[in-house]
C-alpha cells in the first residue's frame, strides 16, 4: 500500500504540474524566450563588464540594460528594414491575376499531363494538372486568405505590448543575475542533488548558448549568400531578399528546411516573372536559382551546420539525424526545431544523474 500510495502521489503531482504548465503557458513562453535572449546576450554583458570608465568598472545592471537595448534594437531594426519590403511584395502578389498565370503555364502543364498519361500516373481523372494548379494558385493569391492572415497578425499584435514588457523585464534580470534562473530551478530540487543540478545547468547553459548563437549566425550567412546569389542571376533585389529571408528562416528546420525554402523560392520566382516566356526566360532563371540554392546548401551543410548541429552540442551527425526524424514524426516541424535543444538538455541531465548506465555513458561521452 505504501508503494501504491507513493505512485498515486507522484502521478497527482505530475498531473498538477502539467495543468499548471498548460494554464500558464503564455507566462512560461515568456520565461523561455527571455532565457534564450539572455543566453544570446550573455557574451555582450561579459564584454561590456570588462570595460572601464575612468578606471571604474561598469556595474552588472548597466551592462544588462545596455545589452537588452542592443538586443531589442537588432530585433526592431530587422523588422523596420524588411517589413516594408515584405508588405510591398505581398501587395504585388495579391494583385496578380490567377488567369494570367494559367495562360503562361498552360503549355508546360499540358506537357506534364501528357507525361503522366504515358507512365499511367493518373490517380484522379476528374482533375487535370491545370485544374489542380489553378486551384492552388487561386488559394495562394486569394484576397480573403490574405485578409485572414493579416487578421491573425493583428490579433497577435494586440498582446504585443504585454509580451514585450514581460520578456524585457525577465530578460533584464536573467542578464543582471546569471544565477537567477538556476536558483529558481534549485528551489524545486532536494538539497542533496543541488550540486549535481548546478553542474548540469552550467553545462546546459554553455552548450545552448553556443547553439543559439551559432544558429543565428547561420541564418544571417544563408540570407546574405542567397540574396547575393539570386541578385547575380538576375532577380530584383527585393525579390531576392524576400526569398532569402524565407530560406534563412526555414533553414533552422534541420534537413527539411532547405527543401521547403527552395520550393518556395522557385514558386516565388515563377509568380513574380509570370509575364516572361516560360521556356526561353523563366525556365533558365529557375535553373540558375537552383544552382544558387544547391551551392549555398552545400556550403552550409559542409562548413556551417556541422559546427552548429554536431560540434556545438557534441553529438554525432547520424545521432542528430535520427533524433530529428523521430522528433518530426512525433511533433512535426515544431518537434524538429526543438529536437536539438531538448536533446542537449536530456543528455546533460542523463550524464549527471544516470551515468552508471552503459548507453548513457556512450551517448554523453563527449560532453
Amino acid at each position: 500500500m505504501n508503494n501504491i500510495g507513493k505512485y498515486i502521489i507522484i502521478i497527482a503531482i505530475l498531473t498538477m504540474i502539467g495543468f499548471i504548465v498548460w494554464y500558464f503557458m503564455a507566462i512560461i513562453a515568456y520565461i523561455l524566450f527571455a532565457a534564450v535572449l539572455s543566453l544570446v546576450g550573455h557574451p555582450i554583458v561579459i564584454l561590456i563588464g570588462k570595460l572601464r570608465v575612468k578606471k571604474i568598472k561598469v556595474p552588472r545592471a548597466v551592462s544588462a540594460g545596455i545589452t537588452l537595448v542592443l538586443l531589442w534594437a537588432m530585433v526592431f531594426g530587422f523588422f523596420k528594414l524588411f517589413l516594408p519590403i515584405i508588405t510591398d511584395e505581398a501587395q504585388q502578389l495579391s494583385e496578380i491575376n490567377p488567369e494570367s498565370i494559367m495562360v503562361s503555364l498552360e503549355e508546360p502543364l499540358n506537357v506534364v499531363d501528357e507525361w503522366a498519361k504515358k507512365i499511367n500516373f493518373n490517380p484522379d481523372t476528374s482533375v487535370s494538372t491545370q485544374g489542380a494548379v489553378a486551384q492552388q494558385i487561386t488559394r495562394l493569391l486569394s484576397v480573403s486568405d490574405v485578409s485572414n492572415i493579416f487578421g491573425t497578425i493583428a490579433g497577435v499584435l494586440g498582446n504585443i505590448f504585454v509580451a514585450f514588457f514581460a520578456i524585457s523585464f525577465i530578460t533584464f534580470f536573467f542578464l543582471k543575475d546569471e544565477k537567477l534562473f538556476v536558483n529558481g530551478i534549485l528551489i524545486l530540487i532536494p538539497e542533496k542533488h543541488e550540486n549535481s543540478v548546478k553542474h548540469a545547468m552550467s553545462s546546459i547553459k554553455r552548450l545552448l548558448m553556443r547553439y543559439f548563437i551559432g544558429m543565428g549566425l547561420d541564418v544571417c550567412i544563408v540570407i546574405t549568400l542567397v540574396t547575393i546569389g539570386l541578385s547575380i542571376v538576375g532577380l530584383k533585389f527585393e525579390h531576392a531578399l524576400i526569398i532569402a529571408l524565407f530560406v534563412g528562416m526555414v533553414n533552422i528546420i534541420p534537413y527539411v528546411g532547405p527543401i521547403i525554402g527552395m520550393i518556395f523560392g522557385l514558386l516565388f520566382g515563377i509568380l513574380t516573372h509570370i509575364d516572361m516566356d516560360f521556356y526561353m526566360e523563366i525556365l533558365p532563371m529557375l535553373a540558375y536559382m537552383m544552382i544558387v540554392f544547391v551551392s549555398v546548401q552545400i556550403l552550409d551543410a559542409a562548413l556551417l551546420q556541422p559546427t552548429i548541429y554536431s560540434n556545438s552540442i557534441k553529438a554525432h551527425p547520424l545521432e542528430i539525424f535520427l533524433l530529428i526524424l523521430i522528433a518530426g514524426s512525433v511533433a512535426g516541424i515544431p518537434g524538429m526545431i526543438l529536437a536539438i535543444p531538448s536533446y542537449t538538455i536530456f543528455r546533460v541531465i542523463a550524464k549527471e544523474f544516470f551515468n552508471e548506465f552503459k548507453l548513457i555513458k556512450k551517448l554523453t561521452q563527449n560532453i
